[in-house]
């Protein structure tokens, strides 16, 4: 990177605050920002060099119904933050492909339920297998201390993006599409 870039922007904010031991709202709010959208590019990268692409919003799908079991559209659309018709199209596709079934509301006839089927159980189970995979020997070499903090704060951080989300759309709006609720072990 070259000289006044963001990341060296960050990376001297980084030493700062790493020298002192704290770090204020903006300069936390500077360094994360630019560590972030690092991240999500690498991420990104990987998985187009992985070929994963595919699918991501179905595995998002999978994990919550792994996850919380059997529930509507809507809640589904609402629990990752995705608009319902992103929703019922990928609902669709799954379907067809036999990752969930819809069954009948007892609640409310009028209404249906999605569950991963054991077809989908294993397309998810396989995703998450190798994404742990590939995880373990990328935190391989660190310290425990350091992947415990690592998950600790990440789902902090996951944890209070929800909330902020939750705050801002409590009115019934959706974010922008792809935004997904905090961390569990399904995703």
């Amino acid at each position: 990177m070259g000289k006044g870039t963001v990341h060296d922007r960050a990376a001297t904010e980084h030493r700062t605050t790493e020298d002192t031991g704290v770090a204020s709202a903006e300069e936390a709010g500077a360094g994360l920002g630019s560590q972030i959208v690092r991240f999500t590019r690498l991420v990104a990268a990987r998985r187009n060099q992985a070929k994963l692409e595919q699918g991501a919003g179905e595995r998002v799908l999978l994990a919550r119904l792994l996850r919380d079991g059997e529930q509507r559209a809507t809640d589904l659309a609402a629990e990752t933050f995705l608009d319902l018709s992103t929703v019922s199209r990928q609902v669709r596709s799954m379907v067809e492909r036999g990752l969930i079934e819809r069954r009948p509301d007892p609640e409310d006839r009028r209404g249906t339920l999605l569950y991963a089927t054991e077809s989908g159980r294993a397309v998810y189970e396989k995703y998450r297998q190798q994404r742990d995979e590939q995880l373990a020997e990328l935190l391989g070499p660190w310290p425990p201390e350091d992947r415990y903090q690592l998950i600790r704060l990440m789902t902090r951080l996951n944890d209070d993006l929800v909330a902020n989300q939750q705050k801002r759309h409590g009115d019934g709006t959706q974010p922008e599409a792809g935004a997904q609720q905090g961390a569990s072990k399904h995703e």
